[in-house]
């Protein structure tokens, strides 16, 4: 989408240009080519003020029946809510905030 909007913003930019450097004294070609120009830088300024938007969904799927209500601290065993848990870097961390404990939670393997 950027590289589409830059390349008409460059293209009008150009047009702007050929239809001043061609006007031979005609003012409705300066007119035009000042408003296509104009045009041009209008859609860069846009560009770049506009603020990116990026949106990242992660979804995790866990093996088994795994429910936060009833997940308990491996430190010092008080109940642990959804707030404690966090997702960083496609890892499951949690947060006691009881004794302020910090871990990874790892699944035991299945054998």
């Amino acid at each position: 989408m950027k590289g589409v909007v830059y390349g008409l913003a460059g293209l009008l930019g150009l047009l702007g240009l050929v239809f001043i450097a061609g006007a031979q004294g005609l003012v409705a070609r300066y007119v035009l080519g000042a408003v296509l120009l104009v045009a041009g830088l209008t859609l860069v300024a846009v560009m770049r003020l506009r603020p990116s938007q990026t949106t990242i969904t992660q979804k995790i799927d866990l093996s088994g029946d795994v429910a936060v209500e009833r997940l308990v601290c491996q430190q010092c065993a008080g109940m642990l809510d959804a707030s404690s848990v966090r997702v960083e870097a496609g890892a499951i961390f949690v947060a006691c905030p009881y004794c302020k404990a910090a871990y990874q939670i790892e699944e035991a393997p299945k054998w």
